[in-house]
């Protein structure tokens, strides 16, 4: 009987983790929206000259991951952020170290783990999105791995399907995949997923 009883919890607790799974990102979203178009458009006002790629690398959001992209090269730093050569960096590579450090607060807030410009084709136009990483902190049980909500925003209005999977703009019948993932529809230039992958 304890066995039996066992086994119902654990399948309980199995189906309330997949209730919860997708119930998590709408409702994020829409509770944190004020905070996350905030975010988008703080990154957009950085990156406005040049790309640069932000993310926290420890659970309690003290070191940051920076990419700074230049024609032709790639510097990647790691700082803490209290350390005052972070802003210093920032100063020296063209960024605004005081957007940057808003940023990244803001970021912190909202348990945002990574912020970065992601190129995709339409028409064979190059375009550029916004990708935003936000760990879900809502774990259904001991077990289960960790997953990350993510976000893309376009510039101009997507196309989706009736169950508002995104879809590739020449071929409307075809789900656009990033990075190997379904992206779904929160509004007309936002989608979302669920991933193991937080960049």
């Amino acid at each position: 009987m304890a066995k039996q009883l066992s086994i119902l919890l654990i399948a309980a607790a199995l189906l309330a983790g997949c209730r919860a799974g997708r119930q998590f990102p709408g409702n994020y979203y829409f509770q944190h929206e004020q905070a996350i178009i905030a975010i988008e458009k703080q990154y957009a006002q950085l990156t406005s000259k040049r790309l640069i790629s932000l993310g926290f690398t420890d659970g309690a959001f003290r070191h940051v991951l920076t990419e700074m992209k230049t024609d032709s090269i790639r510097y990647v730093y790691e700082f803490n952020l209290s350390d005052p050569s972070f802003a210093d960096t920032l100063t020296k590579y063209g960024y605004n170290a005081a957007t940057c450090m808003s940023l990244l607060q803001n970021m912190k807030a909202i348990k945002c783990t990574w912020i970065n410009k992601l190129d995709y084709y339409t028409d064979k136009e190059a375009k550029l999105l916004t990708f935003m990483s936000i760990r879900n902190n809502v774990r259904t049980s001991p077990f289960s791995p960790e997953k990350y909500f993510i976000l893309t925003f376009y510039q101009q209005p997507q196309y989706y399907d009736e169950n508002g999977v995104l879809l590739d703009r020449r071929n409307l019948r075809r789900a656009r995949k990033i990075n190997n993932e379904i992206f779904y529809r929160i509004n007309e230039k936002v989608c979302y997923t669920v991933s193991a992958k937080f960049r």
